[in-house]
């Protein structure tokens, strides 16, 4: 009798503990990694008030077979706003929104520095451009691939509350 207890304590325990890993590790996966771009003034105006670097999110959307999407988002107000979208194909788009007072004479460029706090040594797929009191910022899959050489897809572009977000996808 204390045998069969036993091991029916021993499989609700392996239930609950089962359903406890299943149920963390979608959340684990979906938390958003801190990007930051660094912002690199022009070398013609040197002494042009600029944002030091920007920092944008992106996360990993719950994994399907057969490929992974990254969600992404861009809270700029600090510095710009609204965004609309400029232009946009298959392989990027680009967000565009005026300056605030402070920065509308920046003149620069800059691309991704950090990923998750790690520095980032790879093409970057996201760019920013400051130009005649507009900032730009740009996504851009082109030269990226996934570990099947092709070029992931962007699969949502669009504006929230003034902000850019976006969507791409790669097979795995």
């Amino acid at each position: 009798m204390i045998a069969n207890n036993i091991e029916m304590y021993k499989k609700i325990i392996f239930i609950i503990l089962g359903t406890t890993i299943i149920t963390i590790i979608p959340t684990i996966s979906a938390q958003a990694g801190q990007v930051e771009l660094g912002v690199f003034k022009s070398v013609d105006t040197p002494e042009k008030n600029c944002p030091q670097k920007v920092i944008v999110t992106e996360q990993n959307a719950p994994y399907y077979e057969g490929g992974y999407t990254i969600n992404g988002q861009a809270k700029l107000g600090a510095f710009a706003g609204p965004f609309a979208i400029a232009s946009s194909d298959l392989f990027s788009v680009t967000w565009v929104a005026n300056l605030k007072p402070a920065y509308r004479q920046c003149v620069a460029g800059g691309g991704i520095v950090k990923y998750d706090n790690e520095d980032y040594n790879s093409p970057s797929h996201l760019r920013i451009r400051f130009n005649g009191g507009k900032v730009f910022l740009i996504l851009d899959m082109t030269g990226k691939r996934d570990v099947n050489s092709f070029t992931p897809s962007i699969t949502k572009k669009g504006v929230s509350n003034g902000n850019p977000t976006w969507s791409w996808s790669g097979t795995d």
